[in-house]
């Protein structure tokens, strides 16, 4: 019997071929990690479930994409039903660092006038004597972004679980202000049977049962 999950987020991998996507998701998902990694064709379909909080369990859909310009016309449509996604490049290799504005322009123009969550991983951060780029440039360019930054290591099990942990949460924290929501139709956030009811943050509730009382009859 699968394990009730409260909410479903899908996720996807984006970033320049041999940054590690594949990588990344293996060793987050099945706790492994190899040196030998094929080249992913089209899309590739990963699960985690994370306890985001007591009582809560997301489900994680993650999808990870071909970074190939030939495979582009196929990872474009996970684009518009992904929740959130991961901004991936290699800390030695600095073309991949230079693609990443073009990786996030491509996706946010093709989910309008939705958004999506992202976060930025500089990833082989075990490779510190190879690095091409510095964590004050890579930083930088996710202040400019409006998103985290965290390098990890699918090697060393570096970062890997916080990367992940972070998004979520920032998804379900969007949730719960009421800025992202279930859609017909859009496969990016699912809730489950046993859906946890959001409820307002303190004081709202309060303030929620005054209104109700003033457009209450005052005969």
């Amino acid at each position: 019997m699968d394990i009730l999950w409260q909410y479903q987020f899908r996720i996807i991998l984006l970033g320049d071929s041999t940054v590690g996507k594949s990588s990344l998701l293996k060793r987050f998902t099945d706790g492994v990690y190899s040196d030998v990694a094929d080249p992913t064709v089209g899309v590739d379909f990963y699960a985690r479930s994370l306890d985001i909080e007591p009582g809560v369990k997301i489900k994680l859909q993650l999808w990870d994409t071909a970074g190939q310009e030939r495979f582009r016309s196929i990872t474009t449509s996970y684009y518009r039903n992904s929740v959130g996604g991961l901004l991936v490049f290699d800390l030695t290799n600095r073309k991949t660092f230079e693609h990443v504005r073009e990786w996030h322009k491509e996706v946010s123009e093709h989910i309008l006038p939705h958004h999506m969550v992202y976060i930025l991983i500089g990833h082989k951060s075990d490779l510190n004597r190879d690095r091409k780029v510095s964590r004050d440039e890579a930083e930088q360019l996710a202040a400019e972004l409006g998103v985290r930054y965290v390098e990890t290591s699918a090697k060393c099990n570096s970062n890997v679980d916080r990367a992940f942990e972070l998004l979520t949460r920032d998804i379900y924290e969007l949730m719960k202000m009421g800025e992202i929501v279930t859609r017909d139709g859009w496969d990016g956030v699912k809730s489950g049977l046993t859906a946890k009811v959001l409820y307002p943050a303190d004081g709202e509730e309060e303030e929620l049962a005054a209104a109700s009382a003033e457009k209450g009859c005052h005969c």
